[in-house]
């Protein structure tokens, strides 16, 4: 088999791995659902929030709730996704088998999926806090629901879970002014399969996993009674998952059987938030956040041979910085209910067709919420929140060459998004 033809293949797997990201709700492929409370307000306020949730963004938060005993929180969110994609054209050796019977050229590629967020802090001293949270920052899943569709080549079926356990320090510095600092320990898990060649052929795969390490850090300052302002960073992370990459062989294009262990290098942004939670009245509040991306240095997917004896199979992003904006608000209808609402906007790193992947339909989106908090005891609340995705329409013009094996595909995806979420908040 040519050289030419293996990275043609090889770009393909790096094509499906991170398919993984279709029905991930922030930018790229990140996660953006890990607070209830922040979510029924679009996020807006989010690293300046009074609930522990906020810690996400923010370590300084974990000094939001004082007093003796151990906070907690839980969040569940369900995301229940369309993404429908459609290839419109084809050119290359291979487009003649696209669109024959048995190969629709749509296929539905969202799947439902529950990601769950949870933090616990303590209180050592009238200054010092610590804290902890389990997140899923980056991830989910498609699987096509025709595995025989024309984009079949390009992504059958693929995974990205991850699971990260943030434990954080806040210290109150002055009245008004306090810091965080915390450390990523974040590990992942790609699976992926694509078809080796034509839509019917047999199945190809790539499996593998790591553990990669990384910061935190934030400052919450409160310069006047009712106004909070919060900042908080996440460091970038590199993961180079760790596996085995299988193809079966294909006779009918003279492809050859091949197994080795190999990596594939995903690298993570920085991530940067700044809120504002404003009181407006006794019973009201005005919530504000800006967030910025470092998608930009994700540059390509770099899947390798560990033993050096093949090429690296390379697929191009380039992509750009990620940009949100978001801005609701509370209201306190009693001493028991609070509501919130709140609209954003996201701006996609994925700004160019021939830079978005099939099984990543990302695209600029408008983000619409509703939520609310209910107090059942003065130690146990409950929060609930709903959110509607608008995705921009998005196409997407795909190229790979590799002599006869050479295909050229464009299309387009039409997707939405409902979440559901509950949250949990409890004080022992």
């Amino acid at each position: 088999m040519s050289g030419k033809r293996t990275t043609l293949l090889g770009t393909v797997a790096a094509t499906a791995l991170i398919a993984s990201a279709a029905t991930a709700l922030a930018g790229g492929f990140a996660i953006r659902e890990q607070s209830a409370e922040s979510q029924g307000a679009s996020f807006a306020g989010n690293a300046a929030g009074t609930g522990l949730g906020a810690m996400f963004w923010n370590p300084a938060a974990t000094a939001n709730k004082t007093g003796p005993g151990i906070n907690t929180e839980s969040n569940y969110s369900l995301i229940l996704p369309k993404a429908e994609v459609t290839v419109e054209s084809a050119t290359g050796a291979l487009a003649p088998f696209l669109g024959a019977p048995g190969t629709p050229s749509s296929t539905e590629i969202g799947h439902a999926a529950v990601v769950p967020a949870s933090y616990a802090s303590y209180q050592l001293s009238p200054a010092m806090f610590l804290g902890v949270g389990l997140n899923s920052a980056f991830g989910l899943g498609t699987e096509p629901k025709d595995a025989t569709y024309d984009g079949a080549a390009l992504g059958r079926r693929s995974a990205l879970f991850t699971v990260g356990a943030t434990p954080t320090l806040a210290y109150v510095i002055a009245p008004g002014v306090t810091v965080g600092a915390g450390a990523q320990i974040n590990y992942a898990k790609g699976i992926f399969k694509f078809a080796t060649g034509r839509p019917t052929d047999p199945s190809s795969s790539f499996q593998g996993d790591d553990v990669a390490f990384g910061a935190t850090a934030g400052v919450m300052l409160t310069p006047a009674p009712g106004t909070r302002i919060g900042l908080g960073w996440r460091s970038a992370l590199t993961h180079e998952l760790d596996g085995t990459f299988n193809r079966p062989a294909v006779a009918g294009l003279g492809i050859s059987a091949q197994n080795y262990a190999g990596t594939a290098e995903v690298k993570l942004p920085d991530i940067v938030t700044l809120s504002l939670n404003q009181a407006l009245s006794s019973n009201t509040r005005l919530l504000g956040t800006v967030e910025w991306s470092n998608w930009s240095r994700f540059k390509e997917l770099r899947v390798k041979d560990k033993s050096g004896a093949k090429p690296d199979l390379v697929i191009d992003a380039d992509w750009v910085d990620g940009w949100f904006f978001s801005v609701g608000g509370e209201y306190d209808y009693s001493r028991q209910l609070t509501l919130r609402t709140g609209v954003g906007y996201e701006w996609s790193p994925i700004d160019d067709a021939k830079k978005r992947l099939t099984g990543v339909p990302d695209s600029n989106r408008v983000w619409a919420s509703i939520g609310g908090n209910y107090k059942v005891t003065e130690a146990t609340s409950i929060d609930l929140a709903y959110t509607h995705v608008f995705f921009e329409d998005a196409q997407f013009d795909r190229h790979v060459t590799a002599g006869a094996a050479a295909l050229n595909v464009k299309g387009s995806v039409d997707a939405s998004t409902d979440i559901i979420a509950l949250g949990l908040k409890t004080k022992f």
